[in-house]
């Protein structure tokens, strides 16, 4: 590996209104080595990609590339520079061939300007060849897999590059067998002097792979590690910023006893999202999902709502066990689900707060059975009043609310269904530390009068103060369960750490 790096960004800094997302953020990137950039939402990862990319002008600091002061305006001049990005969704054509695709905008041509096909489709075969991929360059890129097409977007990106190339998430719809195929390329790269920065949340995938790895926490830099010098623990502990501690959490609060088993899944599953999984929820018991983000914890959730559809598995409610799951028929049969993504997911912008609250009890009653006016008044007015929602009025746009009451909308609207499974992913995520108490309070209250819950947190405090059971996932899939007491921020971390079960946690 050589001394001096191909890389330099120093003291970098962007700003939006009301946000640091960036602040004074160093970063170094190698010739020959694969570099993780590692971090929890919001940690800084995307933004700073952005301002190497072009896609973001930095507010303060210095990039040097190549031992050159470099100012990247868009991502014309990144390209230019010989930085190429591979994104997590594949960016080419699916509809014109893979050698069209590998040249897209720079088709080598005869005399009179007309497309060299020939030689097009023959360096084609020569780019994929040199990673070992050997197809019909002639055939559409649709006919092949999500994997191979994630191939052919690095193989363009590598010819375009001049030895630095961005992965952001390239693994996030491959199985395993495509993972490592993925992997293999990456070293393949790495060997012949390429700067790889790789973006993943998957911790198995970056001790691997990677040589080196830089933390981000809340837009700074915590720090820069050899991967073999990081300890999973230590890795996780600067992630989430926080060490776990050797005592037990002894606020743990134990909720009733819990009756039969209501809701389960068997080998329930999706290629490229979850592994398949088995699951039980009990009658009124507050079920947590504990991971690290990417670990597939709302690729379960989404799972078991019918927001994605499973192609191997079963879910039964009851004794009915259930062909196909789909968000309607969740609803019918009393499931209810907030998610984590408030502005993309959950509000409609352009209705009212009460338009807003109202609108799943709606979809459950049908188009033929309409709630009157006073009804949703009354409805609205009830739950505002019990999650404390600050709104001008009900009419107001819920567009125009912060996003934490506009979180509280949302939970609104599905308690006004009287659900019988509530799913929370992220509840109190942008929610002010007074009305977090008042929410984990209603939610061991609804538990308490035999509402399931089935709750997604990043936050330990929650998870031990509220759930009966924790189902501990990494890497997309289940690697143990705790129950009641045995619930510690020290015994989460470890499990997340080693993929152990709760006994090699302790």
């Amino acid at each position: 590996m050589q001394e001096h790096p191909l890389l330099v960004m120093s003291g970098v800094s962007k700003f939006f209104p009301g946000v640091k997302a960036l602040t004074n953020v160093d970063f170094q990137l190698r010739r020959g080595e694969i570099h993780a950039l590692m971090g929890q939402n919001g940690a800084g990862k995307s933004t700073l990609i952005k301002v190497l990319t072009g896609v973001y002008e930095m507010d303060k600091g210095t990039v040097i590339l190549n031992a050159q002061n470099v100012r990247i305006k868009s991502p014309i001049d990144a390209q230019a520079l010989g930085i190429s990005t591979v994104y997590q969704e594949v960016n080419l054509c699916p509809n014109i061939s893979v050698a069209e695709n590998l040249f897209i905008g720079r088709q080598p041509r005869k005399k009179g300007g007309a497309i060299d096909w020939g030689v097009m489709n023959h360096k084609s075969e020569e780019l994929l060849e040199r990673l070992s991929i050997r197809i019909d360059v002639t055939k559409p890129l649709a006919e092949f897999s999500i994997a191979l097409q994630q191939m052919i977007a690095i193989a363009r990106a590598v010819d375009i590059s001049s030895g630095l190339l961005i992965l952001d998430e390239p693994t996030s719809s491959l199985d395993q067998q495509e993972v490592k195929e993925l992997f293999r390329i990456m070293r393949k790269l790495r060997d012949e002097g390429m700067a790889i920065v790789f973006v993943t949340h998957f911790m198995d995938q970056v001790y691997e792979v990677s040589d080196r790895i830089t933390v981000l926490r809340n837009g700074e830099l915590v720090g820069e590690y050899p991967t073999e010098e990081l300890p999973r623990m230590q890795l996780i502990s600067k992630m989430i910023g926080r060490e776990w501690k050797e005592e037990e959490n002894k606020s743990k609060v134990v909720g009733m006893k819990k009756s039969e088993v209501w809701v389960s899944a068997n080998q329930l599953g999706r290629k490229g999202s979850i592994n398949p999984f088995d699951l039980t929820l009990h009658k009124g018991e507050i079920l947590g999902l504990a991971g690290l983000l990417g670990s597939g914890r709302t690729e379960m959730a989404k799972l078991i709502f019918g927001i994605d559809k499973a192609d191997e598995g079963a879910l039964s409610i009851g004794s009915e066990q259930m062909r196909a799951m789909f968000p309607m028929k969740a609803i019918e049969h009393g499931f209810a689900f907030c998610p984590e993504e408030r502005k993309v997911e959950g509000i409609v912008g352009e209705l009212t707060v009460r338009e807003n609250i109202v609108l799943a009890l709606q979809a459950k009653r049908g188009l033929f059975k309409p709630l009157s006016l006073r009804k949703q008044q009354e409805i609205a007015n009830h739950y505002t009043d019990l999650l404390h929602i600050k709104a001008s009025s009900m009419e107001q746009r819920i567009d125009q609310l912060s996003g934490g009451n506009q979180q509280k909308a949302i939970l609104a609207r599905w308690l006004a269904t009287n659900p019988k499974l509530l799913i929370l992913d992220e509840p109190t995520r942008g929610i002010d530390i007074g009305s977090k108490a008042e929410i984990r309070k209603l939610i061991l209250s609804l538990a308490a009068e035999g509402m399931t819950i089935l709750m997604i947190t990043s936050e330990w405090e929650e998870i031990i103060g509220c759930c009966d059971r924790v189902m501990v996932l990494r890497d997309r899939d289940i690697i143990g369960e705790l129950t009641g007491e045995e619930i510690s921020e020290q015994r989460i971390m470890h499990m997340i750490a080693e993929g152990g079960s709760r006994d090699e946690a302790i």
